[in-house]
């Protein structure tokens, strides 16, 4: 089979697959030799299911032949971030805790994802419960970056960026607490959206204690927005195991990428007010702006002038991260990793008032933006802002600035997860290394249709998914 194939969108290979053009077994077995001959490169995947994805395969290609209905996702093969259970199949959640756990269960995401006829390959790489913005942690070598092997994929979903880079699955589950669909998307050169706050459910396939989410959401990444939509549409909507999870009845995400965004009324932030940026991602994003002038929207600043939401995010994720895994490392934290542990510290530390002013500076962010989308329909800023650094190298100082290490390059998309709102990345071009930016578009809570409809109209005059990575 031509490897063109694995660039294909999953759109047109569960079309391919319905009419019998292509056959699921075969299409999954070019994946697990792509994974087998390049993967090594990247370490993008913890765990391959080759056995299971066969006999997966195997079923929907009976299925096909039968004449049966056929699911939405029907034989299109899917990495799955290894934050999400998956019964039968190892999850460690980036952790040496886990390494040897094996779920009984799935997640309600990836229930989701086999009943829409997925074939799952395996599960991709994240940093340790997803608690830092590039993929590393003590199961392996760092995830690396398909366009430059010595780059970070960013986090925490960065085995699933570099996995759909580097053509190794067709589709790809994310999650998102800070940016961890966002920064990977940009910087791997793939499309992401983190949905509203609820809009995915969040139920982790057993009983626990009832911990807040405010901040995390699983999503959908790919190479293109329709398959993105596609994967969103089977992954959103209400679940009665999780609490918070929104009610409201998804909006038709597909269709919503041909609704072109004439007349939208575009808000542009450089920085939010605040954000150090470098010069790249600068000059990149502000041309990638205007194409939307050129096709008929309104472009206007966005006059948001924000402070840092560092003191706030940092507080609540502090205390939201301690609280919820202490339990599961009490007595071996020495096998965790440096950064969780200074998460459990500074959580511990976090007092109720603390937090109490922390949900305060969060209702000041929310009502900023709150203002903002009253003149525009979609705030546009840089995604990220650098391109991918070193492995292990976070940047201390961007467009001149010096900058938090750990904090600096991802002040765009942490925000968005403080106030609840949706946000996509879309890349629009390539720094003079040849490395991905991402342009970043924010919609109102509940209002992804608009962002996929952006996002697509950008995709359509300024296409990317014919672009490959060296390691590809």
């Amino acid at each position: 089979m031509d490897n063109d194939l694995a660039f294909s969108s999953a759109t047109r290979v569960r079309q391919l697959i319905a009419d019998r053009e292509l056959s699921p077994v075969e299409l999954t077995e070019l994946f697990l030799s792509r994974i087998d001959s390049l993967d090594d490169q990247l370490n993008s995947f913890l765990t391959v299911a080759a056995d299971q994805a066969i006999a997966t395969a195997r079923k929907a290609e009976e299925d096909v032949v039968r004449g049966d209905d056929l699911g939405p996702l029907h034989g299109i093969p899917i990495s799955i971030k290894d934050l999400e259970m998956t019964a039968g199949i190892r999850t460690t959640g980036g952790s040496l805790l886990f390494k040897d756990r094996v779920p009984e269960v799935d997640s309600a995401v990836v229930e989701r994802v086999r009943a829409a006829g997925a074939t799952i390959l395996g599960k991709t790489n994240t940093p340790e419960w997803g608690l830092l913005g590039h993929t590393e942690n003590k199961l392996g070598d760092h995830c690396r970056n398909p366009w430059n092997t010595d780059m970070t994929t960013g986090g925490s979903s960065g085995g699933a960026g570099a996995s759909l880079a580097a053509g190794l699955c067709s589709l790809a589950t994310g999650s998102d607490g800070g940016g961890s669909i966002r920064i990977p998307a940009s910087f791997c050169g793939v499309y992401g959206i983190k949905p509203t706050q609820g809009r995915v459910p969040f139920y982790a396939g057993s009983p626990g204690p009832a911990f807040a989410n405010l901040f995390s959401q699983s999503g959908p990444m790919s190479r293109t927005v329709r398959d993105t939509a596609l994967l969103l549409q089977v992954l959103a909507g209400h679940d009665p195991r999780d609490a918070s999870s929104l009610r409201s009845v998804p909006g038709d995400y597909v269709a919503a990428t041909d609704r072109g965004v004439k007349g939208l009324r575009v808000g542009w932030s450089p920085d939010f007010g605040y954000a150090a940026v470098d010069p790249d991602v600068q000059s990149s994003t502000l041309e990638a702006v205007k194409v939307f002038e050129g096709l008929g929207a309104d472009v206007e600043d966005a006059g948001l002038a924000l402070e840092s939401s560092y003191d706030p995010f940092m507080t609540m994720f502090g205390a939201l991260a301690g609280s919820r895994y202490k339990d599961a490392a009490a007595g071996r934290t020495e096998l965790l990793t440096d950064y969780t542990r200074r998460w459990f510290a500074d959580g511990a530390q976090v007092t109720g008032s603390d937090y109490l002013g922390a949900l305060g500076e969060r209702d000041r962010f929310i009502a900023s933006f709150a203002d903002a989308f009253e003149k525009h329909d979609i705030v546009v800023t840089p995604s990220v802002a650098t391109t991918a650094f070193p492995v292990g190298d976070p940047p201390e100082i961007i467009g001149g600035r010096e900058v938090n290490p750990f904090w600096g390059y991802v002040q765009f998309s942490s925000v968005i997860n403080l106030i609840g709102y949706c946000a996509a990345s879309v890349p629009c071009g390539f720094d003079s290394e040849g490395l991905p930016i991402g342009l970043h578009i924010v919609g109102r809570p509940g209002d992804e249709e608009t962002v996929l409809a952006a996002s697509a109209a950008f995709e359509e005059a300024r296409p990317w998914a014919d672009r490959r990575p060296p390691v590809s």
